[in-house]
């Protein structure tokens, strides 16, 4: 299976102050999954900063202004998100980066890509940074591939924190529908099983709050039983996901018990979405993952499956997943008003 990988050194120059979850070392972790990605076949591309015009088209002008003026500086934009002299550079080389693989994915030089990059975006929204995100990746990715004219774009959020920005951007698009898991009650506070998109966009936002606690085994259920469904009923000409990886059992930030196991077996669910949806055409970009170790080590899972490569960890049956089975129940019973057989 062919994959693109587009990484960049430059990612490390975005600086939060010392002790700062979304830590330059972040970069370091994914250039060497990177590596690892060509030594097993992989091409890798450098990115290039995505264009102001493209930023516009999720962004305001007034909030591209702000960030804009802050090149150069070290600027505080909420209690947990700064810049630093190189954050808007950065900022803009990491869209580009997602927009990179979009391009590449829609043009036929690979069937995926991976877009590994920081700072994360999924929490920036149309007008404001926040959640250590500056500007909206997927979000800048996803509006790509509308300007590419698929018609249907379905963007995937397994990070531990729901995507409150990406949900903004789009809740009244149908063109995009949005899927985010997440730990529930957690940071932002956002993503309710009852948030379901607004006018025109109602029924494409699909959230599945999750009880902390969750392992590889809820999961699997819920992307069993809601998230792959979804997706095939919305029959999307190109998958997007945002993959955060802070809900790992070894992460700082969450409080969720994946494995890197899990989420390869995450992943498979939406690579088995994407083949019958749309060809295969997916594009992976990064968002959380707080401890080191477990970042690499999940990346490289997801990757593995993205990639094509076998075999399929099986799911925890350490114990049942009355989690996941609780948490796609309250999905479900919201959703099946605007997915008929789910």
């Amino acid at each position: 299976m062919s994959l693109l990988v587009i990484n960049a050194d430059r990612f490390g120059g975005h600086t939060p102050p010392p002790g700062h979850p979304e830590r330059p070392e972040r970069q370091d972790v994914m250039h060497v999954v990177a590596e690892r990605r060509r030594e097993r076949g992989a091409t890798m591309v450098k990115p290039t900063p995505a264009s102001v015009e493209q930023v516009l088209r999720v962004h305001t002008a007034a909030f591209v202004e702000r960030l804009e003026s802050a090149a150069g500086t070290a600027v505080m934009l909420d209690p947990d998100t700064f810049t630093s002299p190189e954050s808007w550079d950065v900022t803009r080389l990491a869209a580009g980066a997602a927009v990179l693989a979009v391009d590449a994915v829609l043009d036929g030089a690979t069937l995926r890509a991976a877009a590994l990059v920081r700072p994360p975006g999924h929490h920036s929204g149309p007008d404001r940074a926040r959640g250590f995100c500056l500007l909206n990746n997927v979000a800048v990715a996803a509006a790509q591939a509308l300007a590419r004219h698929v018609p249907r774009v379905a963007v995937v959020d397994f990070d531990v924190h729901h995507g409150n920005g990406t949900q903004e951007i789009f809740e009244a698009d149908p063109r995009v529908l949005y899927v985010s898991t997440h730990q529930w009650p957690f940071y932002p506070g956002g993503g309710l099983a009852t948030e379901v998109g607004v006018g025109r966009g109602e029924g494409f936002t699909v959230n599945v709050p999750i009880e902390r606690g969750a392992t590889d085994g809820d999961y699997d259920v819920v992307f069993r039983d809601v998230v792959g469904p979804i997706v095939r009923l919305f029959s999307p000409g190109l998958v997007l996901v945002s993959a955060g990886f802070d809900a790992h059992e070894r992460d700082p930030l969450g409080g969720m018990r994946m494995s890197d196991a899990g989420f390869a077996r995450v992943t498979r669910h939406l690579v088995n979405a994407a083949d019958e949806c749309c060809g295969g055409r997916m594009v992976l970009v990064t968002e959380g993952g707080y401890d080191l170790e477990a970042f690499a080590a999940s990346l490289d899972a997801a990757l593995d499956v993205i990639a094509g490569r076998e075999p399929l960890p099986a799911a925890d049956v350490l114990e049942p997943p009355t989690r996941g089975l609780a948490a796609a129940a309250q999905a479900r019973a919201v959703q099946a008003r605007y997915w008929r057989g789910l």
